[in-house]
């Protein structure tokens, strides 16, 4: 493995795209930063950078040791915080999917933080699964739209969900009908969603309009779109919580659209760690909160 102090050097040039910038962070010269990624580059028998006039570019193989480089500096930044911690603290690390890391489960993390005081949420979120097994310094993981499975992994449901087309109060039309308002509003998607408006008019019963569409990669980015008044989404009670009991959103044809419900959402933990405090701690508190037994 090359020196540490190379990798570092090459982290900082990646990800601030420049060798000036990195040696300000570093506290070293433009010139070393220089010397350290040549001597990098020698190592790997291949370059690492494009240079251009006032700036460096990753190459491909630049970019993929950047990725990983980035993961793994996080983990030892971690560690050493870690070890400023009390005496009695503990750190459990959660992986979560973001829309519902960001729209259901922060609003209610301070709950569980003032029970207890003494374990450290390190938070972090992404929309591809993990794999718990390869990546040990994470505790416990939310998914969405996936199950993990497999030897060694414990996989639970956070219940069921209730999937409802919504839009912004300020698009309703109290003259037509739902269904005729369904026609004419633009439809938001979410990417990652597998409840498509094809599959909701179908269920319903409905002429599919060709009407514009709106996507996004995110569900709460679409949920904050319907806030705007962009038109109708098609996504989970559970992101849009908030929205629905401000009158930001409404339901449209509430008791007039067939209901749909979906398990979209699941905790998993290594098998081996059931017994541990923190996790049991955790595990009890989340299974409370989405209202299931586990």
């Amino acid at each position: 493995m090359p020196n540490y102090v190379l990798l570092r050097a090459f982290e900082a040039a990646a990800r601030l795209e420049s060798f000036t910038l990195a040696a300000k962070e570093l506290h070293l010269t433009q010139s070393a930063i220089s010397h350290q990624i040549k001597e990098l580059e020698d190592y790997f028998g291949k370059p690492l950078f494009f240079r251009k006039n006032r700036k460096v570019e990753p190459t491909s193989e630049g970019r993929r040791l950047l990725e990983s480089l980035s993961r793994i500096f996080d983990v030892i930044e971690a560690a050493c915080n870690e070890v400023t911690l009390a005496p009695n603290s503990q750190v459990l690390a959660l992986h979560c999917s973001p829309s519902f890391a960001a729209k259901w489960l922060s609003p209610r993390l301070p709950e569980f933080i003032k029970a207890n005081p003494d374990i450290t949420i390190r938070l972090t979120s992404g929309a591809e699964p993990i794999d718990l097994l390869r990546n040990q310094e994470i505790d416990v993981a939310i998914s969405y739209q996936f199950t993990p499975t497999g030897p060694g992994i414990t996989s639970v449901s956070l219940g069921e969900e209730k999937i409802i087309p919504m839009c912004s109060p300020d698009l309703i039309d109290p003259t037509i009908s739902v269904e005729e308002l369904m026609s004419k509003l633009t439809l938001i998607e979410s990417s990652l969603n597998l409840h498509t408006w094809e599959r909701w008019f179908e269920i319903n019963h409905l002429k599919n309009p060709s009407t514009r569409k709106m996507s996004f990669d995110r569900a709460a980015l679409s949920i904050s779109a319907a806030v705007d008044g962009i038109g109708a989404v098609l996504e989970s009670v559970r992101f849009a919580e908030r929205e629905l009991s401000r009158g930001e959103l409404v339901e449209i044809g509430q008791q007039i659209f067939l209901p749909t419900t979906d398990r979209t959402h699941f905790l998993s933990y290594r098998s081996n760690t059931k017994n541990s405090q923190k996790i049991k701690l955790f595990n009890e508190w989340i299974f409370s909160k989405a209202g299931v037994t586990p």
